[in-house]
């Protein structure tokens, strides 16, 4: 059974990106339809806890603002991309308060700011240590009032729609609780799609984050570029038994350090700026201080505030860490590195257009050169509302398709069999292991090699199994981490040079 819906806009992912532009673009008269593979509140902005960087104080300015961008991108930032987010950064804030966002409130009811590894001046604006949760509730509502826009939960994209010419007029996706096809055709696509964490062993990201924009926009031919700059984030909370929980930056800049065992500090010996340095820094120096070491994680230090002030900053992660019978009041939280964002992704402009006419992509998916090759804290959600908000107004101006539609053909059948759930969890695990392995933190050529080698192989054996199989969301997935793992690789494996979080010891 395959469905069919007409629509102005179709957006692929309910994040900040997503919703921010499905909000914009209703807001400008248009009919939308969001397609989101889990509950509309299942995303990596659900999970960001930092903030939203932003000029909102005196002493602050948008030039130190960009110079610190510019800085942790290693060289390979878009000057006039950042220059957009950071200007609008103000204006960004204030529209996600009218969408109804509450953030954090100092004593004389001004925003309160904090400080993230990599920032020169006290410039996050944040609600506690759930600032992406607060964003994500405050938009999911506006969007599920609005009477223009239309969401459809646990539908994952399949790939994209096109006229018999060269332009995208929508997306077919599957909805696996109802065994069925749904094609929407539209005169824009956006992909807010996120990230792709889960093609490592270790990620801060939800299940969900498994590569399926990226994916989709390569087979689709769209230009992609700068995926080997994975971010690690540095503090995740190591624990044997515990999934890997984001550290916030937001703790280090509220003053607590990177230790060694022996409660000795170490991040001075590698940046003037210690435990603030950039994040690609920080992570390789963890790494490096773990194998000198011995030990299985390092240490973030705490202990100099109480518990009534740890509380109050940070009470998800207080909570978290006592749950795995951690006090951060009175000893030290053991974290490693884990896979957290994506720096590369859809080549974009400053309207979120891709290579592709009508397709559009915004957020971790894009790769709009704010970034370079490493991303400042607390860009991230600044950079998907000022290009979700700009994609709207580019949209508006788009005429209706007229030419021919040539809806994507999938292999969806009832006649196929299915893939056990443990064949398609192994093929998972593989991914995973020769990412974490091969191309992770600190790399080798040769490692390269292998891991680049081996996914193609992979990529070529899960393709036969998915034109060959009953589709199923798992499926489906562990495609599209093939492929996105595949371009990672890839795209290390090319890079001559060493820049930001691409770190090759072959090339020292």
């Amino acid at each position: 059974m395959n469905d069919w819906i007409k629509t102005d806009i179709v957006v692929i992912g309910s994040g900040i990106a997503g919703l921010t532009f499905a909000l914009e673009s209703a807001r400008l008269g248009m009919k939308v339809v969001i397609l989101t593979k889990n509950e509309t509140r299942e995303s990596n902005t659900n999970y960001a806890q930092g903030g939203i960087a932003a000029v909102v104080t005196d002493n602050d300015s948008f030039d130190l603002h960009v110079k610190d961008t510019l800085v942790a991108g290693a060289g390979l930032c878009d000057k006039s991309a950042v220059e957009c987010i950071v200007h609008q950064a103000p204006e960004a804030i204030a529209w996600l308060i009218e969408q109804g966002t509450n953030f954090s409130k100092t004593h004389d009811k001004a925003l309160e700011v904090g400080r993230e590894g990599g920032h020169s001046r006290h410039r996050i604006v944040h609600a506690k240590d759930l600032t992406g949760r607060e964003i994500e509730r405050a938009l999911t509502d506006a969007v599920s009032s609005h009477p223009l826009i239309t969401t459809i939960e646990h539908a994952i994209a399949l790939d994209l729609s096109f006229t018999s010419g060269v332009e995208c007029t929508g997306i077919t996706a599957f909805i696996p609780h109802e065994h069925r096809l749904l094609s929407v055709t539209a005169k824009a696509t956006m992909l807010a799609t996120g990230g792709c964490g889960q093609v490592y062993a270790h990620t801060t990201n939800p299940s969900i984050a498994t590569g399926d924009g990226y994916a989709i926009a390569a087979r689709a031919g769209a230009e992609l570029k700068n995926m080997e700059f994975v971010q690690f984030h540095p503090t995740s909370l190591y624990h044997p038994n515990a999934h890997s929980f984001l550290i916030s930056e937001a703790v280090r800049g509220f003053g607590c350090e990177l230790k060694r065992r022996d409660g000795s500090t170490f991040m001075e010996e590698y940046h003037p700026l210690g435990s603030l340095a950039p994040r690609d820094i920080v992570a390789r120096a963890i790494v490096r201080e773990m194998r000198l070491s011995g030990d299985t994680s390092m240490f973030l230090d705490c202990t100099a505030h109480d518990e009534d002030t740890l509380r109050a900053h940070f009470p998800t992660i207080f909570e978290e860490c006592l749950r795995w019978g951690i006090d951060i009041s009175k000893e030290m939280i053991p974290v490693v590195p884990a896979a957290h964002y994506e720096c590369g992704g859809i080549v974009t402009d400053l309207h979120a257009r891709t290579s592709i006419k009508r397709l559009y992509a915004c957020g971790e998916v894009a790769c709009t050169g704010v970034h370079g090759a490493n991303r400042l804290a607390s860009n991230s959600l600044l950079e998907a509302v000022v290009f979700a908000k700009a994609a709207a107004q580019d949209v508006i101006h788009l005429p209706e398709v007229t030419s021919g539609i040539v809806l994507h053909e999938s292999n969806f059948s009832t006649q196929k069999g299915a893939l056990t759930t443990s064949i398609v969890h192994l093929l998972k695990q593989e991914i995973q292991e020769v990412m974490w392995k091969n191309v992770g933190i600190v790399r080798h050529t040769q490692e390269l090699e292998f891991a680049q080698n081996r996914l193609l192989a992979m990529a070529d054996e899960i393709e036969y199994l998915y034109r060959h199989n009953e589709l199923t969301l798992e499926l489906i997935e562990v495609r599209n981490m093939t492929q996105t793992a595949l371009l990672i690789a890839s795209g290390a494996a090319s890079r001559t040079e060493n820049c930001g979080l691409h770190f090759n010891v072959n090339l020292w």
